[in-house]
């Protein structure tokens, strides 16, 4: 059992049973309720965070001690609002919309290793998965501003596609950079390949396109032109109320974390600890990390005003991207040379 549970790339749920379903079900309820409880703890913090930055008031009120009932005013809030289809949507796509930005996220956590055996799946392809399977979310986003029948909605739709578009081919070239360096797609083989050094030393350049791209995906501050609530009110979401607006800002939440924990597997070893602190356990490690480069997105929120449009387009292919390139080429050098 022992020897079973230390096997780097055995999930710990090939243990319990044979059974092909009940491992099933069990690896599904443990991915939902991850999911349902790290984005409201980044939200948590966002608020937290935000109030101390901005010596905001509002979110250290609700329940006295520090506003530790900020979440659940707003969680009745979403609730009690009244869920408005406008009369010119079209009602399916509409309604569907939420559903196809927030499940793409859901699944990226099905990969996501949080020790050597505390994962749901390890796929060969666990880099290819993770990154094709953020590229559907922005369907949902353009269904969302398509279906609303509001021009602000579908202006805000078609930035959030073209920026998606531009800032996706930074993403995946620098985790290109890093599979070329380990030699492998699978996320628990990449965390591995991190026991002797941190591939942010050797890829630090990668990794700060790495963090730019993913806040761009994420449509977060400073590359939020999509919802420019200033131009176009809040972009592709402007129809939506009550628990489907809810589900956006979860899914905005959920990618925080997850794009967080793809970006600490590929480049700060994942659930791999520092050496003299070898004692504290693997998924804490991984938890650390994941809080850790949540803190700075929305640190950065707080910090940087938004670029404009034609800013963040050059941006993406006239400076990333050629970076990028330019860090491959740099990576396949030293990987032949040593």
């Amino acid at each position: 059992m022992r020897a079973l549970l230390a096997t780097p790339g055995v999930s710990i749920f090939q243990d319990i049973t044979s059974s092909f379903w009940f491992v099933l079900l069990i690896k599904a309820a443990v991915v939902v309720v991850f999911f349902l409880t790290a984005p409201l703890a980044v939200g948590y913090m966002e608020h937290k965070e935000l109030a101390h930055m901005q010596h905001r008031l509002g979110p250290m009120e609700a329940g006295k001690f520090h506003g530790w009932a900020q979440l659940i005013a707003d969680g009745v809030k979403f609730v009690q609002k009244e869920s408005i289809v406008p009369a010119a949507a079209d009602r399916w796509v509409f309604t569907l919309a939420p559903a196809v930005v927030l499940i793409p996220y859901i699944l990226i956590f099905a990969v996501i290793p949080f020790g050597n055996n505390v994962f749901a799946e390890n796929l060969d392809v666990g880099v290819f998965f993770v990154l094709a399977i953020t590229s559907v979310s922005v369907i949902g986003v353009l269904m969302a501003g398509w279906a609303s029948a509001n021009k602000f909605s579908l202006i805000g739709a078609l930035r959030a596609a073209a920026q998606l578009i531009a800032y996706e081919l930074p993403l995946i070239l620098t985790a290109a950079a890093v599979v070329m360096q380990a030699g492998t797609l699978s996320l628990v083989g990449i965390t591995e390949a991190q026991r002797h050094h941190w591939f942010v030393f050797p890829q630090i350049v990668g990794f700060g396109i790495f963090m730019m791209a993913s806040l761009a995906e994420l449509t977060r501050p400073p590359f939020d032109m999509p919802i420019a609530d200033s131009e176009i009110i809040f972009g592709a979401y402007t129809e939506y109320t009550g628990l489907k607006f809810a589900f956006f800002l979860l899914a905005e939440y959920g990618g925080i974390v997850a794009l967080s924990a793809v970006a600490s597997v590929l480049f700060l070893g994942g659930y791999l600890p520092l050496p003299f602190l070898s004692f504290i356990p693997a998924p804490l490690w991984m938890a650390g990390k994941i809080g850790a480069l949540a803190f700075v997105i929305i640190w950065l929120r707080a910090t940087y005003p938004r670029l404009r449009e034609d800013q963040l387009q050059r941006f993406a292919w006239a400076v990333l991207v050629p970076i990028a390139l330019l860090d491959i080429m740099i990576t396949a050098v030293t990987k032949v040379a040593f």
